[in-house]
Order: structure tokens, then sequence, then C-alpha cells
């Protein structure tokens, strides 16, 4: 039987990055991807919907959701993505229903822009279905609340938002890792939690608390919020580099399991709606 991998390095698990990247966590972030991808199409709306997708990282959330019919705007913001945006993903092939003002997809659209995914001022009041903000893109922008407070006025009566953070399970043991000892006795007294990265970069990292508390303060209703996986990278590694072919099993055991402990996983993830009254 193959020796069980190490525990890969905090500092490494840095921004998710593009499945296969680096032989060390290969096999880990091809799991941790086909996850993602399994839980943003069970969260998708049913119906063709507006969806605003602001989680950059190449397209990959935009992408799928337009592949399930959704017409979407993707926003690239220059100051959190390097990458430039993807092309549509589709030829663009809605209708404008002039009975009610609102856009009817027919066929997969993915329209991007580039704007501050941070303060949406191009984007109107309850003008989207869903809004996608995956990838971190919440824990990179500092002054979260703003950006929630935005997700929230953009989204019609109804209309719901996933989002994904970094933990402070992943923050206190970035912290540790660097031996910020002193930084790690405040945490669990701290109201926000700015954690620096090896390169000098901040992310922010919540407990499941904090983002309860900062969701529905802009009115928002919490759905769920659990961990991205429960599994460690480390447990990943061990059991693809034994039996590759057991992802598809690995993936529906993380999707089928109860409701983790939240304290669980390097990142949060979260669906939550906007009331309608």
């Amino acid at each position: 039987m193959p020796a069980r991998p190490p525990e890969p390095t905090i500092a490494s698990l840095r921004d998710a990055p593009a499945e296969g990247a680096g032989d060390s966590l290969a096999r880990y972030w091809t799991f941790y991807w086909a996850v993602a991808d399994a839980q943003l199409t069970r969260w998708l709306p049913r119906r063709a919907s507006r969806v605003l997708d602001l989680s950059g990282g190449g397209g990959r959330s935009a992408g799928r959701a337009a592949a399930a019919g959704h017409s979407v705007l993707e926003v690239h913001d220059p100051l959190l993505d390097r990458r430039p945006p993807a092309r549509p993903a589709a030829p663009g092939n809605g209708r404008h229903d002039r009975n009610n003002g609102r856009s009817a997809t027919r066929g997969a659209t993915a329209v991007p822009v580039i704007g501050d995914s941070g303060g949406l001022r191009f984007v109107g009041d309850a003008s989207m279905d869903a809004v996608i903000a995956e990838n971190r893109v919440l824990s990179r922008h500092l002054a979260t609340e703003t950006t929630v407070a935005e997700i929230a006025r953009v989204l019609r009566p109804g209309g719901r938002v996933l989002l994904c953070v970094d933990s402070l399970t992943l923050g206190m043991a970035l912290l540790a890792e660097q031996n910020y000892w002193a930084h790690l006795s405040d945490v669990p007294s701290a109201e926000v939690v700015l954690v620096p990265w090896p390169d000098g970069t901040i992310t922010r990292c919540f407990w499941a608390d904090q983002l309860r508390e900062l969701l529905t303060e802009v009115g928002l209703e919490v759905e769920w919020i659990r961990p991205r996986t429960a599994l460690s990278p480390s447990t990943v590694e061990h059991v693809l580099s034994a039996s590759p072919d057991a992802l598809p099993r690995l993936v529906r055991s993380e999707l089928n399991a109860p409701p983790p402990d939240d304290s669980l996983g390097i990142h949060l993830l979260a669906s939550a709606r906007r009331r309608s009254g």
C-alpha cells in the first residue's frame, strides 16, 4: 500500500489553483474542483435565470452556470484576478420580454465585463436572480460588509447567493505556520480576522457564526453554511493515489454526508436568500 502523503503546508493551499497545479496536490485539487462543480450544479436555479458571477478564476463558475442554461454576467476584477475574462461561453441567444422588462434566456450565455466586484455600481437594484461569489472572492475583499450589502442590493426578492470564504481554521493554521503566536492568541476575541500570507497579501477569515451575522445584517436569510470539504488534502491524496477511480465515490460521499462540523475545512461555503418582504 502506498505511504500516506504528508499534510501539505497551509501556504500551498492558497487560491485553490487550477486542476493539476503542482504535483504534490494534483489529486486533491482534482477532488476539490469536482466537489465545487457538483455543489454549484446542485445549487443553481432550475429555471433559466440571470446570474451575476463575481468569482473570477478564469470563468469556471460562469461557464458552468452558462452551460446550465443561465444568462451570466461575469465580472472580471483586475485588482483580484490577473487572468483575462473568458470569451462568452455561448454565442448569446437571449430575447427580451417586453411585458415585464425581464430577460428570458434561450441557450447558455456568459458575458464578461471588467469592473469592481466589490462595488457593483454598474449593476441595477434587484436585477439578478442569483449571485455566485466563489473562489474566496469575499475573503479577498477585506471590507466584506460593503460587498455583501451590494450583493443583497442587486438580488431580486427571493434571489439567492452562493459564496465561499476562507475559514478561521485556515487562518489560524496559517498564523501558526508563520509563528505569529501572539496574533493567534487574539483570534478568538477578534470581530474581524485579517491574516497575512507569506507573500504579504491579506485574507479575511470567518467562523460560521461570523459569516451568518454578516449575511443577516444586510437582509439575507442564511439557508446553510458548511465546509467546502470535510476531507483533508492528505486523506484525499492517500485514497486517490491508491485508487484513482475512487474520485466519483469520494465526491458522492462528500455531497451526501450529514452536515459536518463547520470548524473543519479550509474554506466555508454558504447559501443565502434575499428576503421577499
